[in-house]
């Protein structure tokens, strides 16, 4: 074939096609998509463009003249991979970043994050019992102060807050033994004066 012949076929066969608009308008109707997403077969321009009912458009739809194009797929394969590759630390230097570092991530959002975590171990120990209202209150109001920076840092507080306070009370405890001791012994003085005393008083009356 030369190159004229095959010029002209191409020719003879894309006027064909373009004969076909209202078949390829049915279609389009038939399998709800765009006219577009139908194809026709060009090797049966002929017969195809003998339909001109939907009727006859279904039937070529089945025998498979007529189909719908697939959905053409938008690939996540480099997206994913670079977002691997961020999560690794690439792609973030200075030449990437476009916000300030308060606009990338926010003071406040970290603010806030650290004091949900604080405030959620508070809650959590006072419900089981391993600080009791009094000190919940105070650590609560010394996290709002920015006293403790992270969540370790407050349990090691806790911790040596209820070692000094057992300490404390241990002392109170044994003073309060000292001073019940010393209490009874100065009775027990007080009887024995008392009884000398008496027995003084009545030896003098015989």
């Amino acid at each position: 074939m030369s190159g004229l012949d095959w010029l002209g076929s191409n020719e003879i066969r894309s006027s064909s096609l373009a004969n076909l608009v209202t078949q390829k308008r049915l279609a389009s109707s038939i399998l709800k998509c765009g006219q577009r997403k139908v194809w026709i077969d060009p090797n049966e321009v002929s017969e195809i463009s003998q339909a001109n009912s939907r009727q006859d458009v279904r039937k070529l739809i089945k025998t498979g003249l007529v189909l719908k194009k697939p959905q053409a797929s938008h690939s996540r394969f480099r997206t994913r991979q670079h977002a691997a590759a961020k999560r690794l630390g690439r792609h973030t230097g200075q030449g990437k970043r476009k916000g300030t570092s308060d606009a990338r991530m926010p003071t406040s959002v970290l603010w806030m994050r650290r004091m949900r975590v604080l405030r959620r171990l508070l809650c959590k120990y006072r419900e089981q019992g391993k600080i009791d209202r009094h000190m919940y209150h105070e650590l609560y109001v010394k996290s709002k102060g920015n006293v403790f920076k992270n969540k370790r840092v407050l349990m090691e507080y806790i911790h040596k807050a209820k070692a000094e306070n057992a300490r404390l009370q241990a002392l109170k405890d044994q003073a309060e033994a000292h001073r019940l001791r010393n209490k009874a012994a100065r009775e027990r003085r007080a009887q024995r004066i008392a009884a000398k005393r008496d027995a003084l008083i009545s030896g003098e009356q015989e």
